[in-house]
């Protein structure tokens, strides 16, 4: 339990709330019901053993930020609670709830201990990755998946690994609940087309097929863009990311719609694979992620060469089809 005043407010709050959720309880000495929650909250913080952290601010020393949150909340009643997650207030409570009832929204936006025990797995498995130990990323990636599910991250990276070291049949497994989502999630169809194109390497006679075959083929027609597309998943499926995109555009720039517009697709995944992840909550701008394609190494924070060459080709597709 953390006492909060004016001066510590953005650091043990707000920033804090960047790693664990903060549970803000406003409260005061001439307040009852203030009395009878504040032994519950503490219980409870105890029981959840690091899975939030419990602030309280008097509203009578720190009348400014009480202000601020009954206003936002639209109340002028205390004790108030505020869930601060990711930086941000994103709910509350007014009054002395019982214990269960603090206990279903907490579980709302406080990570259970499985899905904490997943994230650990995910940062040992992205330091084994930086190491090259991709059969013990692996192991560490599965166990995660084990314990959490829903943890997109986790099934993103262990499919992206799977492809990567050729084992097709398992990453189409892993990435068939969340394709079968409405909504379908971006980063998981461009995994899904990503394995497409390793498949097409390994089970189509023109995977094999040098490039000056294809390019002596689409010479004879322009718009054979069964070839054009068989050399664009043979590039992805090489790794020669550019390449690929630079056929799938030609045909876009003919035919937009072709084969329930494949090409499009395709270039977007290509465009996803290689975007970098966001940092992690409590990250700096250098937070590492086993997602995210390297296409240049290592980019310098400013006027990274990657994010130029990305955005170059996202004006190309957004002229292609406008």
């Amino acid at each position: 339990m953390i006492d909060i005043t004016l001066q510590n407010f953005e650091a043990e709050v707000i920033k804090a709330s960047l790693q664990t959720p903060v549970l803000l309880d406003v409260w005061a000495e001439w307040c009852g019901p203030c009395k009878q929650l504040g032994p519950v909250l503490e219980q409870l913080e105890t029981e959840y053993a690091g899975r939030f952290v419990l602030a309280k601010l008097d509203a009578d020393k720190v009348p400014e930020i009480a202000g601020q949150l009954s206003q936002m909340l639209g109340t002028r009643s205390i004790p108030l609670c505020v869930m601060f997650v990711g930086g941000q207030p994103v709910d509350g409570f007014v009054g002395a709830q019982p214990a269960g009832t603090i206990r279903q929204f907490l579980d709302k936006h406080v990570p259970s201990e499985g899905a904490l025990a997943a994230e650990e797995e995910v940062n040992e498995a992205e330091a084994l990755l930086e190491a090259g130990d991709t059969d013990a990323a692996l192991a560490k990636l599965a166990d995660a998946l084990a314990q959490d599910p829903a943890n997109d991250d986790a099934r993103a990276d262990y499919a992206r690994v799977l492809i990567a070291t050729g084992a097709f049949a398992e990453a189409a497994a892993t990435l068939e609940e969340p394709l079968g989502r409405e909504p379908r999630p971006l980063r998981f169809d461009a995994l899904r087309r990503w394995l497409d194109a390793m498949e097409f390497v390994q089970n189509d006679e023109r995977g094999n097929w040098p490039v000056e075959q294809f390019d002596a083929r689409i010479a004879e027609n322009k718009r054979d863009f069964d070839t054009r597309f068989a050399k664009a998943q043979a590039l992805m499926a090489e790794g020669q990311w550019t390449a690929s995109m630079d056929e799938l555009l030609e045909i876009i720039m003919r035919d937009k719609k072709w084969n329930d517009e494949a090409a499009r697709k395709t270039y977007v995944a290509i465009l996803e694979l290689l975007t970098p992840p966001p940092p992690k909550h409590g990250a700096g701008a250098d937070g590492k992620s086993a997602g995210g394609i390297e296409l240049t190494g290592k980019a310098a924070k400013q006027e990274d060469p990657q994010a130029e060459l990305l955005s170059g080709y996202r004006r190309k597709l957004s002229m292609a089809l406008n």
